[in-house]
């Protein structure tokens, strides 16, 4: 049985390794990115970011139960992100509307909230599907990464030890 530290450090090196992915995907494989993939990688990072001080801080019950929080914060935004991304994938051919504006130009035009809300309606090329492994999409992957990386750092701080060793 991993203690909490390790298991937040796990986590923390898997989120990690997946933006290594997506980085090598996008620069290895020629792989452009659509709005809610960079979306995805931001979120993951977020999730990166909450295990990291879990790994180094975490120590009893109370903080165990602020990281499970902050990692369950940030790991559903990844599969809300993500989810959404592998529905308007399913959508048939022609049913999402054409992209707009590439995402750099939005930024610069509206305010952050509406470059958000832009993105989950999504454009046509969040629909194209360019990548598949063992027959799911690359957003299916991270859906199905956020969900056992999530589940796993929650139930890591809420239920392992500190890493202390108990008194006997």
């Amino acid at each position: 049985m991993p203690t909490r530290r390790l298991a937040n450090g796990l986590g923390a090196a898997a989120c990690f390794a997946a933006l290594g992915f997506a980085l090598w995907s996008q620069y290895g494989l020629g792989l452009v990115p659509c709005h809610l993939c960079i979306f995805q990688r931001v979120t993951v990072l977020a999730m990166a970011l909450a295990f990291l001080p879990a790994a180094a801080f975490s120590r009893g019950p109370r903080s165990g139960r602020l990281f499970a929080t902050l990692i369950g914060l940030a790991g559903f935004a990844t599969l809300a992100t993500s989810g959404r991304h592998v529905w308007i994938q399913m959508q048939p051919p022609g049913s999402v509307p054409a992209c707009g504006a590439d995402l750099d130009f939005m930024l610069e035009i509206f305010p952050l909230t509406e470059v958000i809300l832009k993105v989950f309606q999504a454009g046509g090329e969040c629909a194209r599907v360019d990548f598949l492994f063992l027959g799911l999409s690359m957003p299916a992957w991270v859906f199905l990464f956020a969900l056992v990386v999530t589940a796993g750092g929650i139930w890591a701080n809420l239920r392992l030890d500190s890493g202390k060793p108990n008194p006997r």
